[in-house]
C-alpha cells in the first residue's frame, strides 16, 4: 500500500520540537507547531492549511511571524487549533504590527482559530487581515468525545488536552480509507490512468450509488469530450479500500495517571507515534520537575497504544551518550525495536 502521510520532523529528535506533515493528491499540509521554520522553504509554508500549535512556550511558538509574512498577500483561510486562550495570544500577536494600509491588499488572509478546552465547548475566533486582524466571534464548536476538531480534505484532525504545567495539545492525524487502484486491473480493461481516478475514488469515499456516473478520460481530455462515462458500480473493482493511516504527535506533558490515559487513547493503534522522550530514565524527578517525559514513560505509553512506528523526539541533549542512549532507552520500554 502506498503511503498517504508523509511526515517530517522540523529539526530531528533534538531541535526545536515541529512536524510538517503531507498528504498524497492533497494541496494543503499540515504543521504541528511552529518553535523554528527555518526547515521549510517558502513554497512549503504557503501550503499550511492547518497549524496545530500544542502550546505557546516559545521553542513550539517563536517563528509564527516567519509563516504570517509569506501569506500577507495570498488568499488564504488557515485554520489553527491550539489550547485554552490561545485565540488571545494569537491576536496579541498580530497586534505587535501596523496594519494601516491593509485595505490596499485584495486577496482575503484570515486566521480561524479553535481552542480545544476541557470544557464542552471550544470557543472560535477568526482574524482577517482586511480588518487589522481585529478578533471576529465564531459560534463555538461542542467538544467532540474524540477529540475530532475538523477535517482538512480527506484527513481527519484529534486532539486531547495534556497537562505541562500549562494546557498542551496532543495531535493525531488520520485517514478514514485508505484507497488503492490496481494498476494491472486498469491496463487489463484497457483504461487510461488519468484525473478521472481521483473522481473515482472520491466517489468510493463518500460512498456514491452504483449508478454514479464516472467520466473516464486520458491526461489531457475534458469531461464529456472524448471520454467514456461508466457508472461507479462498474469500476468499483479497480479500487481496494483499507483502513486508513493513523499519525499521533505528543509533546511536553508530565508523566501522570491522567496524561497517560489520555496520549495512550489519542495514539491508539497509530501508524507512526511521534512522542517526546527528552530525559532518561534514571532522571525520572528532573522530568517531573520539568514536566516532562522520560525515555521509559514514552517507550511504556507507545507499547500501551499499540503504536506500529515509534519517533521519538525533544531529546535533551544534555547526555554526553546523546541520541543513542535515550533511544535504546525507548525501545526497551516499549519492548521492541523502533525500527
Amino acid at each position: 500500500m502506498r503511503a498517504t502521510l508523509h511526515p517530517r520532523l522540523l529539526h530531528g529528535r533534538t531541535g526545536d520540537p515541529g512536524l510538517w506533515l503531507e498528504a498524497l493528491h492533497q494541496g494543503e499540509a499540515i504543521l504541528f507547531d511552529c518553535g523554528d521554520l527555518s526547515g521549510l522553504a517558502p513554497r512549503q509554508l504557503l501550503r499550511t492549511g492547518l497549524l496545530g500549535v500544542s502550546h505557546a512556550h516559545m521553542d513550539h511558538w517563536a517563528d509564527f511571524d516567519r509563516l504570517l509574512r509569506l501569506l500577507i498577500g495570498r488568499e488564504r483561510v488557515v485554520q489553527v487549533v491550539g489550547p485554552a486562550g490561545f485565540a488571545a495570544r494569537l491576536w496579541h500577536r498580530l497586534q505587535a504590527y501596523t496594519w494601516n494600509l491593509v485595505d490596499r491588499i485584495a486577496p482575503v488572509l484570515a486566521f480561524e482559530v479553535t481552542e480545544v478546552t476541557a470544557g464542552p465547548l471550544w470557543p472560535r475566533r477568526r482574524f482577517r487581515l482586511q480588518s487589522g486582524f481585529r478578533p471576529e466571534a465564531l459560534p463555538p464548536q461542542p467538544a467532540a468525545a474524540d477529540g475530532t476538531v475538523l477535517t482538512l480534505g480527506a484527513l481527519r484532525l484529534q486532539a486531547a488536552v495534556l497537562d505541562h504545567g500549562t494546557p498542551s495539545l496532543g495531535f493525531a492525524v488520520s485517514e478514514a480509507m485508505h484507497i488503492n487502484v490496481w494498476r494491472t486491473r486498469l491496463e487489463a480493461r484497457g483504461l487510461p490512468v488519468g484525473p478521472w481516478l481521483t473522481r473515482l475514488k472520491q466517489a468510493v469515499r463518500e460512498g456514491a450509488p452504483a449508478e454514479t456516473p464516472i467520466a473516464v478520460a486520458a491526461p489531457g481530455e475534458v469531461s464529456g469530450r472524448a471520454a467514456t462515462t461508466l457508472p461507479l458500480g462498474a469500476l468499483r473493482d479497480l479500487v481496494e479500500v483499507t483502513p486508513g493511516q493513523r499519525l499521533a504527535y505528543l509533546t511536553d506533558f508530565a508523566d501522570t495517571p491522567a496524561n497517560r490515559a489520555a496520549a495512550i487513547a489519542l495514539a491508539r493503534e497509530a501508524d507512526i507515534l511521534f512522542i517526546e522522550a527528552p530525559f532518561a530514565a534514571a532522571d525520572a524527578a528532573h522530568a517531573r520537575d520539568r514536566r516532562h517525559l522520560t525515555t521509559q514513560a514514552a517507550g511504556e505509553i507507545a507499547r500501551a497504544a499499540g503504536a506500529k512506528r515509534i519517533e521519538p523526539f525533544h531529546l535533551s541533549p544534555r547526555y554526553e551518550d546523546g541520541e543513542a542512549r535515550l533511544l535504546a532507552e525507548v525501545a526497551a520500554a516499549a519492548g521492541r525495536p523502533l525500527a
